[in-house]
């Protein structure tokens, strides 16, 4: 019965390793070492055939009683391992749902476009319309329909992108053939948008239009080529000089602060007479004259005016039954003068440290 010896012998083998064993891998090497193919056991089965007839069954039974009780035993440690592992992963990767979460960074709008709303808001309030156009315009829009000569400054290419020219085999707007112009360009401000209304409602006429306009500039602490800008227009029977300052005045007190002052100074622009250029009170010294202000107490703010007589008529309206006034400001240049910016390129880079103050 040395067999059954040795078989015993084996089993008792197996609970040490399965004892000793410190990881999946090697309890699996050892159940192969003892199990497998080629397995210490499988070898000890192969030597049955030597016993006396008499003896093989005897040998066999408790041959199969071990086997079953080795893999039982290797079976019940490599679940109890497989558990352990879990347990320490859970634990590892356990959530205290007890906690506050991690909040998420929640994006909000851009200074530029949080401005141009509050804009929106303060003449809606009192009855205006937003309106838009497009970026790209012609000549006659952007120019000629506001009474800009053609030899005015601003006409230049120096001053002004030209997508396409009046040259022989250019492609022109196909509205510009009525009026005579083919150039093309990226507009120059929102005054367009004007001229557009007007020839397609009639009056009363109170409406605003924001949007992006371009102009070659070099880029610099007060000068953007791409920038935002608002610009309004009323046209309505009795429209005097007074509704522009009062309206105008209730703007710059709904943006700045009732505290603060306005200035109105003549000035010359193509579209409207007589024009003027509006200046709020400096928020920095309060109009006692600071660095910020160049001493003068003042900052320009917009430029505005009564609309010209041949402004209405170039839209078919016609001038001795209306009047109207027109006006236009910078939207970046109203941010830098509210929160005291003191360079406009910060509002383009992109740049969340600057932005997420807004």
């Amino acid at each position: 019965m040395s067999l059954i010896d040795d078989l015993e012998q084996l089993e008792a083998q197996a609970r040490e390793l399965v004892s000793e064993a410190s990881t999946e891998e090697g309890l699996e090497a050892a159940r192969v070492a003892l199990l497998g193919r080629k397995g210490e056991l499988t070898g000890l089965m192969r030597m049955m055939g030597k016993l006396a007839p008499e003896e093989r069954p005897l040998v066999g039974r408790r041959a199969n009683e071990i086997r079953a009780a080795v893999e039982s035993l290797f079976n019940s440690r490599m679940e109890a391992m497989r558990r352990e592992a879990q347990e320490r992963r859970l634990a590892a990767e356990a959530i205290d749902i007890t906690l506050p979460g991690t909040r998420p960074a929640i994006g909000h709008q851009h200074l530029i476009s949080q401005i141009i709303e509050e804009i929106e808001d303060v003449f809606c309030g009192i009855g205006y319309t937003v309106e838009s156009g497009p970026q790209v315009e012609s000549s006659y829009y952007n120019f000629t329909a506001l009474n800009a000569p053609t030899d005015h400054p601003s006409r230049s290419a120096r001053d002004t992108f030209y997508v396409v020219d009046n040259a022989p085999g250019s492609v022109s707007h196909p509205e510009e053939h009525a009026h005579g112009e083919s150039d093309i360009l990226l507009r120059t401000q929102t005054s367009g948008v004007q001229i557009h209304t007007m020839e397609t409602q009639e009056p009363p006429i109170y409406m605003i239009a924001p949007g992006r306009v371009f102009r070659p500039d070099t880029a610099d602490a007060s000068h953007l080529p791409q920038f935002n800008q608002v610009e309004g227009l009323v046209v309505d029977r009795g429209i005097t000089f007074g509704d522009l300052k009062g309206t105008l005045d209730h703007f710059v007190r709904a943006m700045f602060g009732e505290d603060r002052r306005t200035r109105y100074r003549p000035h010359f622009f193509p579209f409207t007479e007589p024009s003027c250029e509006i200046d709020v009170s400096c928020g920095v010294c309060h109009g006692e004259g600071c660095s910020f202000c160049k001493h003068s107490g003042w900052i320009e703010i917009l430029g505005a005016g009564m609309v010209d007589p041949n402004v209405l008529m170039n839209c078919g309206i016609d001038p001795e039954e209306f009047s109207g006034f027109a006006f236009g400001a910078g939207v970046e240049r109203i941010a830098a003068l509210r929160y005291d910016l003191p360079d406009l390129r910060t509002l383009m880079t992109g740049d969340m440290r600057f932005l997420a103050q807004f």
